[in-house]
């Protein structure tokens, strides 16, 4: 028989008893928001991220003019634009650039968060991620902002299933107000840089055009933020309408343009960094003829730089092949100059650069083949199927998208690490 016959309500100590309802503990009930927010990071796309080990970033006495001027702009509170746009052609080294400054504000104190877009990461190719990843980092730089964070996420845990206007305002814009106002943060020595690169790689232009406004209207729309993004893109559809002058587009006041390819001419640079890695690499190897002072000959290098056509993406493909560690590096350079037409730039954009990547491929099918137990697959055949009408960017994803296939199968035996990378 019960103690308590009538009994309908009471309490001992955390337990709670309700007619009809199970028995549960009080403090299982609370809702840890930095968990949460921890829960929906994508950690793939820091800066200093594991799933990114040897990221791409500017050599040594390369891009040192357009690098200053992107770490003056950071460092210059009073500037009016608060917002700048790096565009330029794939292969141009705007993730090159966007690593080196993001290492430079960490460096300086200055990096507030950093996200890298990747169209093959499914954790960094959309929306979902970006806003939570950048609370997160901002938060981590400050113990108040990080508990208020913490608390609007407990406040409303769906958060995360909001558009992401109201994500950045709920866990950017309105936590650093409230810390900001409470006397426990100065705007004016926190860490204000935010930089996104790869906005082209986000899938979907709709996308990145909400993106793009939801920065403006949150980020850029109060005086009293300190913050100052800088974007990295392709001038595709969203950031080239957004920034146009023709009709304005509503980020044309706003923002603080560098068009890469325009602008800074990275001949001298591609020719600097193509001689000091190709010598390198000769010093480096086993085969002496690469240990001549002879080799790599000028005619050679210059005709490396005409194919490159100011793209970084082509000389840095060379340095990779030539620098495989299975091969001798005379071989391999002498192969890409033969590959190599004379003429320099081709009709199509970057098609110097389809030219070395189906060389490359075409020269690896054997080595692959003869570790293959099944023989007979072409593994060309995709890249045949398309080549006609292909663009240069759109073959590297049909070559990334292929080899991903195939890695577990293989489990990179016999396969050169410039395949992975």
């Amino acid at each position: 028989m019960s103690m308590f016959p009538n009994a309908q309500n009471f309490r001992v100590d955390n337990m709670h008893l309700h007619p009809f309802q199970h028995v549960y503990n009080a403090q299982d009930s609370q809702i840890d928001g930095w968990k949460m927010l921890l829960d929906n990071v994508a950690s793939n796309a820091l800066h200093d991220s594991s799933a990114r080990f040897d990221a791409p970033k500017c050599d040594e006495d390369t891009r040192v003019e357009v690098t200053k001027e992107l770490m003056d702009w950071i460092q210059d509170h009073e500037a009016p634009q608060r917002l700048l746009c790096m565009t330029g052609a794939a292969g141009a080294g705007k993730s090159a650039l966007q690593q080196t400054i993001a290492e430079e504000c960490s460096d300086s104190n200055t990096l507030g968060s950093a996200f890298f877009f990747s169209a093959g990461d499914p954790t960094r190719n959309n929306l979902t991620y970006i806003v939570p990843t950048i609370a997160c980092q901002l938060g981590l730089h400050h113990s108040a902002l990080r508990n208020t964070i913490a608390k609007a996420i407990e406040k409303n845990p769906l958060i995360f299933k909001k558009k992401m206007r109201v994500q950045m305002e709920t866990l950017v814009v309105g936590p650093f107000k409230h810390v900001c106002a409470s006397g426990e943060l100065d705007r004016s020595t926190f860490l204000h840089a935010i930089l996104i690169d790869g906005l082209d790689e986000c899938s979907g232009e709709e996308n990145q055009a909400e993106l793009l406004s939801t920065i403006k209207h949150c980020l850029l729309g109060d005086p009293d933020l300190p913050f100052r993004v800088a974007i990295a893109s392709r001038p595709e559809w969203a950031i080239r309408s957004a920034l146009c002058s023709e009709p304005e587009g509503y980020l044309y006041q706003l923002a603080y343009h560098i068009p890469l390819s325009d602008k800074y001419d990275a001949t001298a640079d591609i020719r600097r960094y193509l001689w000091r890695k190709i010598q390198d690499i000769g010093r480096r190897s086993h085969d002496r003829r690469a240990h001549s002072s002879l080799w790599p000959t000028e005619e050679d290098i210059e005709k490396l730089v005409a194919a490159a056509s100011g793209q970084f993406v082509y000389a840095a493909t060379v340095v990779k092949y030539v620098s495989e560690r299975r091969g001798s590096p005379v071989d391999r350079l002498k192969a890409i100059i033969d590959w190599t037409p004379e003429g320099g730039q081709q009709t199509r954009p970057l098609e110097l650069l389809d030219i070395l990547y189906r060389n490359i491929l075409s020269n690896a099918k054997e080595l692959y083949e003869g570790v293959d137990t099944n023989r007979g697959r072409d593994f060309l055949l995709l890249v045949r199927a398309h080549q006609d009408d292909l663009h240069e960017h759109e073959l590297a994803d049909i070559v990334k998208s292929y080899f991903d296939k195939w890695k577990e199968r293989y489990k990179g035996d016999g396969f050169p690490k410039w395949v992975w990378d």
